[in-house]
């Protein structure tokens, strides 16, 4: 397995824990993924929900939670951390300002097309900075468009590029009908994708990393995509059912006792299909359940909070909290194959040795 290198940031492990919100992973899950050689990542979406009262002021309480936990991140670990950005929220600029003040190693940004520079972050925070971009896109159209306004509006391209697939778990870049087309398949994505930044690698005499995401949850996963082309995995799911993932037990517990027919898709209030594990709130809304929404922020950009039937992030910062009854787990296709709580240790040599074992057997 070869290590990652993102510019000149040498990162030991090709895998990258992914950014999962509300508050699933924060710093005790980053830190323990970075101590073992991966990136941990630190989700930000509306992190101030973690802060006593932060309905008095949810702007200000992101800001003083995200920078809490990278701070506290770093307390922890000298290895590499990130922070998972949406486009789509509110304080998209100060979420990244934040990020880049830390000094942080690298953002994800996703939820839209990263295709300008914020104009509130000060040129000089930006060209100082050794903080890594790397946009996430869900397809190699929307790879190309960014990367190609970059280099003609910038004359330079952001880092590397997560590529997410349909068999992501939470919010998914795809309309409902497409998640089973195999056009769309991560296989093809990847491969679709590393072409395209073929042209960008030889303009600017630099590697860009394809980073492949979505429904990869164990070792042979791992090592099936990287022959597609991918130099690394960007892994949520297998690593909430680990006692350092951020969320509550209640939380890991739903992966352990889910089938796989239990996990679903959901119509979210912000327009997006979601990927759910089924309860008995997802039974409720399914069938037309509508909590009235006091909306102390408008998070998303896009979300009319006067005609949602329920607050998406409350929802998930329930089950995160362990109020399952009020909530529920966004998850990967591959949820149901969970079957213990173990450290992030235990779950990263898993993933080396399904790799190692997945690698030799193709050798033979």
């Amino acid at each position: 397995m070869e290590s990652l290198q993102i510019g000149d940031l040498h990162i030991k492990l090709p895998i990258i824990q992914g950014g999962m919100g509300v508050a699933i992973s924060l710093s005790g899950l980053a830190s323990a993924v970075a101590n073992e050689g991966g990136v941990g990542v630190i989700s930000a979406v509306a992190i101030g929900m973690t802060e006593p009262g932060y309905e008095k002021n949810f702007r200000e309480a992101n800001k003083s939670a995200l920078r809490r936990e990278i701070r506290k991140a770093k307390s922890l670990t000298d290895g590499v951390l990130g922070v998972n950005i949406m486009l789509a929220v509110t304080d998209y600029e100060d979420m990244l300002r934040i990020s880049l003040e830390e000094k942080i190693d690298i953002v994800f940004i996703g939820a839209g097309l990263f295709l300008r520079k914020p104009s509130s972050i000060p040129d000089s925070l930006l060209e100082n900075s050794k903080t890594k971009f790397v946009p996430k896109v869900s397809s190699a159209k929307a790879a190309k468009l960014i990367f190609q306004y970059w280099a003609n509006k910038y004359n330079y391209v952001p880092d590397a590029v997560v590529v997410e697939g349909p068999l992501a778990g939470g919010h998914l870049g795809f309309k409902k009908d497409d998640l089973e087309n195999q056009k769309f398949s991560l296989p093809n994505l990847i491969s679709e994708t590393v072409s395209e930044m073929v042209p960008f690698e030889q303009r600017f005499g630099i590697k860009i990393p394809v980073i492949a995401a979505g429904g990869i949850y164990n070792g042979k996963d791992m090592y099936k995509i990287m022959q597609f082309g991918a130099k690394a995995v960007k892994i949520g799911t297998r690593f909430v059912t680990t006692y350092e993932c951020d969320a509550s037990m209640e939380y890991k517990e739903s992966y352990l006792k889910c089938r796989k027919e239990d996990i679903t898709i959901i119509d979210s209030p912000v327009g997006l299909p979601g990927r759910v594990v089924l309860n008995d709130f997802v039974k409720k809304i399914q069938n037309g359940y509508a909590k009235p929404v006091k909306c102390p922020w408008k998070c998303l950009k896009t979300c009319n909070f006067k005609e949602v039937k329920y607050c998406i992030a409350e929802a998930l910062f329930n089950s995160a909290r362990g109020n399952m009854s009020e909530g529920f787990s966004f998850a990967g296709s591959n949820a149901y194959k969970a079957t213990k709580i173990q450290t992030v240790k235990e779950t990263i040599n898993d993933l080396i040795f399904e790799y190692k074992s997945n690698m030799y057997k193709m050798a033979i």
